[in-house]
């Protein structure tokens, strides 16, 4: 993912109490700090935070993760997770995510998520209705152009 296409999500430095035996963050905390992205970048593209799902009944649900882990990170390091809508489909989206460490070349980890739009009561999966598809192809649009929305 270029950089000029991905919105910068989540901040932060590892904390000694997050990392494993090894004295490398877990896996555990990776995904901790992709899914606070990924709230980050849900809001960007249509204005949803996890407060809205009580009031609409529907919600983006995690069905896939795809993580590639391509470079240790330890206690002290700071770290920055950038994202994009990669897909969009009649019932789902697709986005990236990657980490670096602040400062430094070159991608910690990557994350590939799909979300599946669901309705909260019946527990099924919705089509994207005008609204959502036109935020979303917005979305994929302004990143193919090199700006983004806030």
């Amino acid at each position: 993912m270029s950089d000029d296409k991905a919105v910068s999500l989540y901040k932060g430095v590892v904390q000694p109490w997050e990392c494993d035996s090894l004295g490398h963050l877990t896996t555990r905390f990776y995904v901790a700090m992709f899914d606070d992205a990924s709230y980050q970048l849900l809001f960007e593209i249509f204005g949803w935070s996890g407060a809205s799902d009580a009031a609409q009944q529907r919600a983006f649900v995690d069905v896939r993760h795809e993580i590639d882990y391509l470079d240790e990170i330890q206690a002290g390091e700071l770290i920055e997770i950038r994202g994009t809508l990669v897909q969009v489909g009649t019932k789902s989206i697709r986005a990236r995510y990657d980490m670096r460490k602040r400062g430094a070349e070159g991608i910690v980890a990557s994350l590939e998520a799909t979300y599946v739009l669901f309705d909260l009561n019946e527990r099924v999966a919705l089509a994207l209705d005008e609204a959502l598809s036109a935020q979303a192809r917005a979305a994929l649009s302004n990143e193919e152009d090199g700006s983004t929305r806030h």
